[in-house]
């Protein structure tokens, strides 16, 4: 076990494209989305113990601590492997839930990441990924922690290398229930499959971002504001919406335009996730006791 108190990035993530190709007989859909992590995201401290305990703090307004991902991760963790190992978890939370940038999902990667190497577990990535699947569709991308092609549900994975580009992302304050989203009768669901090669040269969209604009005046609202400047679009089936850019300069201009009372923030997209740079830090740094 390692001692120290360490640090750890849950970057969020964005959906540069998400498209929705059939449903499945018990009601998940069949899509293809790219993932692209950004710079930007909540910060997980994290000191391990021998007491067998999860600990999580501060507690998440509306959560109960066994419905906290943090705490879901650690215990997945400690059932699978049979560790008795525990764990005080300090969270400092920016991402918002409900936002479509994966809060929760990459709270659980990087608390799967990081306890796997702080209980010296040494679970190889992609079993590691496999424990994070059933606490949410989105983990695994976290875990394994680079850009992806997603197909399935989401979990078929293959790494790919999209263009960093410079991201304002724009945050209307309305939550979005993933399963409303999905369960609307008028969801497109019959986009025709297309291998990679063919989507990169494509301009991006997202089948779900009518019925969201639909529901919701706030993110159509601000969706069309940043239209003006930019290509722009949903990310996932959450309310955050993003415009595209290529230099940090062009994005923090807008930013600086943007109406008042609206939260917002520009990033650069990642397709190594800081989460792992982090991880190789640590590996080098600290040799196990």
């Amino acid at each position: 076990m390692i001692t120290a108190t360490t640090h750890w990035p849950s970057p969020a993530k964005l959906n540069l494209f998400l498209y929705i190709t059939g449903r499945r007989a018990n009601g998940y859909h069949e899509l293809q989305t790219l993932f692209q992590f950004i710079n930007y995201g909540d910060q997980l401290s994290i000191t391990a113990n021998r007491s067998g305990h999860i600990r999580v703090t501060p507690e998440l307004t509306g959560v109960p601590l066994q419905q906290n991902l943090i705490w879901k991760a650690a215990k997945a963790l400690q059932e699978y492997t049979q560790c008795t190992l525990g764990a005080d978890i300090h969270i400092d939370k920016i991402l918002p839930m409900g936002g479509g940038i994966g809060g929760g999902s990459s709270n659980a990667a990087t608390t799967l990441v990081a306890l796997n190497y702080l209980w010296q577990l040494n679970i190889p990535m992609p079993q590691l990924a496999k424990i994070g699947l059933d606490l949410g569709a989105d983990v695994p991308v976290f875990v394994q922690g680079f850009a992806s092609f997603a197909e399935g549900v989401g979990e078929k994975l293959t790494q790919v290398a999209p263009v960093e580009k410079w991201y304002l992302v724009v945050r209307p304050d309305v939550a979005i229930s993933t399963a409303d989203i999905f369960q609307h009768p008028d969801l497109t669901r019959n986009t025709v499959k297309r291998g990679w090669e063919e989507l990169q040269r494509q301009s991006y969209g997202n089948d779900c971002e009518k019925i969201v604009r639909l529901l919701y005046p706030e993110v159509d609202k601000q969706l069309s504001w940043l239209l003006q400047y930019a290509p722009s679009r949903l990310t996932g089936t959450g309310s955050c919406v993003f415009a595209e850019f290529e230099t940090q300069l062009e994005a923090e201009n807008i930013l600086r335009q943007l109406p008042e009372n609206t939260t917002a923030f520009v990033a650069q997209g990642n397709n190594i996730s800081p989460l792992h740079l982090t991880l190789e830090q640590y590996s080098a740094q600290n040799q196990p006791n």
